[in-house]
C-alpha cells in the first residue's frame, strides 16, 4: 500500500463526514473570524517568528487560535492533526512540508478553491521560484502557502572555540572537517553538538550522502530512491564517512533537543554543529551577530549543493465564513514584504519570494543570509538544489521513517557494518515505498 493509500485509509471517517456536521467555533463580536493553527515552530527564536504572523494576522482583526505542538522534527504535530482529522474536526491552518501536502490534498481534505483569488492576485506563480510553487500545489491548485526557505546543510562554527583550539581555518573537506574535531576534543570541548534524535541523525546522514556523493548521487539515493544508488559502493561510502563523523559527536546528546544543543555552540561549550538555518534564530535570540560571534559554512564538500526545507501552511476546508477570510488573511500576510523579511530574520531562514532573493542586502539580511540566497539561486539553475529528506521534503513520512530507523540504529551501533547497513538501507526503503 503506497503512503497517499495509507493516508487516506487513516482518515477515511474524516472524509466521509462533511465539516459542517461538526460545530465551529464561536466568534467574538469585534473579531472577522477565527483560525486555528497547528504548527511545531516552538523554541525560542521560532517562537519569535511565528508572533510575527499572529501579530499581523490580529492586526488585521482575526483571531488566532495557537495550536503549537513541541517537537522539533513535526511527528509530534502530525499525530495530533491525523487525530483531529479522523474526529471530523481539522484545524483552519496546518503546518505541512513536501508530498505531505499533496497526500492531504489527494484525501479532499485541503482546499483547492480558497487560496486562488489570493494568489492570482498576488502573482505568486512568477513570484516563486517553480520548485516551491509545486510543493504547495495540488494539480495545479495551490492549497498551501510557502512561508520561507531553509538550506539544511549547514555547519555552524563558534569562531572563538576554534581559536582556543588552535583551528586556524573553517574545514571544507571532510578531513579538515576530522582535523578540527580532532583538536577540538584535544582542548577539551564537545566537537559536534549533536542531539541524538532520529530527525537529527538524518540531518546529518544526508549532508555526508551529498558531501560524499554530491547532488546527482544524492538526487538518485534520497530523492528517487534509486536501489543501485542506495545500497551500491558510494552509499557504503557514505555510511563509512558518517561512522566517523559519529565519533565527534556529542556524548551526551542523546535524546536532546536541537536548540539544547545550539546553546552548547554558543556558549562556547561546543566547536560545530550540523544543522538547517533555522539554528540562527537561536544565535539571533542570543544576541549574537552573524561573521562575528559565529560562522556558517556549508558542511564540507557541499558548497556547490543546497538542500533545502520550505515551511508551509496547509489550508483545510472549513464551512464557518470567518474562519475561511482569515485563511485568506494569513496567505497574504505571508507572502508580503514585510513578513518575509521579518519572518525570514527571526527563523533564521531566507523568503521564498525570488524578488527579494535577489537583493537581500536591501531588507538587512545578514551574512549568512545573503549567502543562503545567492546559493539558491544558483543551484536551482545547476540542478544542485535537492529537497531534504530528513525535514520532509523528499518523500513520503512512510519513506522517511524507514530512513530514521536504519540510519539512528547504524549510528547507534559500534559494530555495525557500512555494507550491511547499505542493503538494509535498500530493502527498508522498498518496503516503505
Amino acid at each position: 500500500m503506497n503512503a497517499i493509500s495509507r493516508l487516506a485509509t487513516v482518515i477515511s471517517l474524516a472524509s466521509l463526514l462533511p465539516v459542517a456536521a461538526f460545530p465551529v467555533t464561536t466568534l467574538a463580536a469585534e473579531s472577522k473570524g477565527s483560525v486555528e493553527v497547528v504548527h511545531w515552530w516552538t523554541s525560542g527564536g521560532e517562537k519569535a517568528a511565528v508572533d510575527v504572523l499572529k501579530a499581523q494576522v490580529e492586526k488585521d482583526g482575526f483571531t488566532w487560535k495557537d495550536g503549537a505542538v513541541a517537537g522539533g522534527g513535526g511527528s509530534t504535530a502530525m499525530t495530533v492533526l491525523k487525530s483531529r482529522a479522523v474526529a471530523g474536526n481539522p484545524p483552519g491552518v496546518a503546518q505541512i512540508k513536501g508530498p505531505d501536502i499533496q497526500e492531504w490534498a489527494s484525501t479532499g481534505l485541503l482546499d483547492t478553491d480558497i487560496l486562488k483569488d489570493v494568489a492570482k492576485a498576488e502573482k505568486w506563480d512568477s513570484l516563486l521560484d517553480k520548485k516551491v510553487s509545486d510543493t504547495v500545489k495540488y494539480e495545479g491548485d495551490y492549497v498551501a502557502v510557502p512561508v520561507n526557505i531553509h538550506r539544511v546543510n549547514w555547519l555552524w562554527i563558534n569562531p572563538e572555540v576554534f581559536k582556543k583550539a588552535g583551528i586556524t581555518k573553517n574545514p571544507t573537506t571532510l578531513e579538515e572537517f576530522y582535523a578540527a574535531g580532532d583538536k577540538l576534543k584535544a582542548a577539551g570541548f564537545i566537537a559536534l553538538a549533536h542531539g541524538g534524535q532520529p530527525w537529527q541523525d538524518s540531518t546529518v546522514f544526508e549532508a555526508v550522502v551529498l558531501s560524499v556523493m554530491g547532488a546527482d548521487g544524492y538526487k538518485k539515493a534520497l530523492v528517487d530512491l534509486d536501489d543501485k544508488a542506495l545500497t551500491g559502493p558510494d552509499m557504503v561510502k557514505a555510511l563509512t564517512e558518517l561512522k566517523k563523523v559519529a565519533t565527534y559527536m556529542d556524548a551526551d546528546g542523546k535524546g536532546q533537543d536541537w536548540n539544547l544543543e545550539a546553546a552548547k555552540v554558543i556558549n562556547g561549550k561546543a566547536g560545530m554543529q550540523i544543522m538547517g538555518d533555522w539554528a540562527k534564530s537561536e544565535w539571533t535570540a542570543a544576541k549574537k551577530v552573524a561573521g562575528k560571534d559565529y560562522e556558517c559554512v556549508a558542511f564540507p564538500g557541499t558548497d556547490k549543493a543546497f538542500t533545502y526545507n520550505i515551511d508551509s501552511l496547509a489550508v483545510f476546508k472549513q464551512k464557518d465564513k470567518g474562519t475561511a477570510a482569515g485563511q485568506q488573511d494569513i496567505a497574504k500576510v505571508v507572502l508580503g514584504e514585510n513578513f518575509q523579511k521579518v519572518f525570514s530574520i527571526n527563523k533564521g531562514s531566507i523568503p521564498v519570494r525570488n524578488d527579494m532573493l535577489g537583493d537581500m542586502a536591501k531588507y538587512g539580511f545578514d551574512s549568512c543570509a545573503q549567502t543562503a540566497a545567492k546559493d539558491f539561486l544558483t543551484d536551482a539553475k545547476s540542478g544542485g538544489l535537492q529537497p531534504s529528506m530528513a525535514h520532509n521534503m523528499a518523500t513520503t513520512l512512510a519513506v522517511q521513517g524507514a530512513f530514521f530507523d536504519v540510519v539512528t540504529n547504524y549510528i547507534n551501533d559500534p559494530k555495525a557494518d557500512p555494507a550491511d547497513a547499505a542493503k538494509k538501507l535498500g530493502a527498508a526503503v522498498q518496503s516503505a515505498k
